[in-house]
């Protein structure tokens, strides 16, 4: 049967939509993205046919999948009709083997035009590190919390600049707070999978934009060879008043959940003392979102001042001085700062 690798199976999207015919917790725990569920076993399923091969023999695998297999062809045919109305699919399963195999036999019997991704989702894991460790031109936006570093990249965005948003991508802000507002973190590997299609999806030949980050956002890891990368890249540093980031902060702050604020600050009451947390969660309780804001900022400016002190010497970093939060205007301050990168 013909296969296809798997760089032009993720180019092909006239081909039809991606159906994963893993089982649910399997595309649940990381999937290629966009691609659908049209699961040949259940969990439970899947569990049995692995217990089997293993304890039996890969004969009597195969005999028990297609007691699973037979009573629901119809509905796998009826329910890949409903995701892919045009009758053309790309397909795949972990390693391009059975699964797969049996499912394009079922729906190009049904009428469907089925293009079969060589060695499977395992492949796609292996194309994603591969972009990991792709030489990429970077340029990292840093700056003290509360600088509107997120905003600035929206801005370049904007103006057509490439930007890779990876606390969008991670669904967090990276601070203990970060959480506040978002959707539930991908796991891990979902993080990486969309991570990797962020990647390849940017024009070549020009620098990218990444919000500088430590090495974990929220509970997500960057994978080590894209953050190495960051790590080397030049780094222009948002240098915002601490009078004009408060303010920010706290009307951030104050759209959110009182509960949810103080769970945040007692992450952090290790770090900031008991005095302070005390004073941080009696600020909340009065709802006195700037008292808060300049208590936690404390701890947050000189984790950031530390971490520009350790910042390597041959490094280039680059001061991007403004006078409040104005994301337009800093954007355009930062992009004449670019200008100085030596190449």
């Amino acid at each position: 049967m013909p296969r296809s690798p798997i760089a032009d199976f993720l180019a092909a999207p006239a081909a039809g939509p991606i159906l994963d015919v893993r089982a649910p917790a399997e595309y649940a725990q990381g999937h290629i993205p966009g691609a659908l569920s049209l699961p040949l076993f259940s969990d439970d399923e899947r569990a049995r046919v692995g217990t089997t091969y293993k304890q039996m023999s890969p004969e009597k695998a195969v005999l028990v999948g297609l007691d699973f297999f037979g009573p629901k062809m119809r509905a796998m045919v009826e329910q890949a009709r409903q995701l892919a109305p045009g009758q053309e699919v790309r397909l795949h399963c972990w390693r391009g083997g059975m699964r797969s195999g049996a499912v394009q036999w079922l729906l190009e019997l049904a009428g469907f035009r089925v293009t079969l991704l060589d060695h499977g989702y395992k492949d796609y894991r292996r194309w994603a590190a591969a972009e990991f460790a792709r030489p990429r031109e970077l340029r990292i936006l840093g700056g003290y919390t509360g600088s509107g570093k997120t905003v600035v990249l929206h801005e370049l965005a904007a103006r057509g600049e490439p930007v890779l948003d990876l606390e969008g991508l991670a669904h967090h802000k990276g601070s203990s707070f970060g959480s506040l507002g978002q959707p539930a973190q991908p796991t891990q590997e979902q993080f990486e999978n969309d991570l990797a299609a962020a990647l390849a999806a940017l024009p070549p030949g020009r620098p990218v934009w990444v919000e500088d980050e430590s090495r974990s956002i929220g509970s997500r890891h960057i994978p080590t060879p894209f953050f190495d990368q960051m790590q080397a890249a030049p780094l222009l540093a948002l240098d915002v008043p601490r009078a004009a980031r408060v303010p920010k902060l706290a009307l951030e702050y104050g759209r959110h959940d009182a509960g949810a604020l103080a769970s945040a600050i007692l992450r952090l009451r290790k770090r900031l003392g008991g005095l302070v947390t005390k004073e941080a969660l009696a600020a909340i309780a009065d709802n006195d979102m700037a008292t808060m804001v300049d208590l936690v900022l404390t701890y947050y400016d000189k984790t950031y001042a530390h971490t520009m002190a350790s910042v390597p010497a041959g490094r280039q970093t680059i001061p991007v001085s403004a006078a409040d939060t104005d994301g337009p205007a800093n954007a355009a301050l930062v992009l004449a700062a670019a200008k100085d990168i030596a190449v």
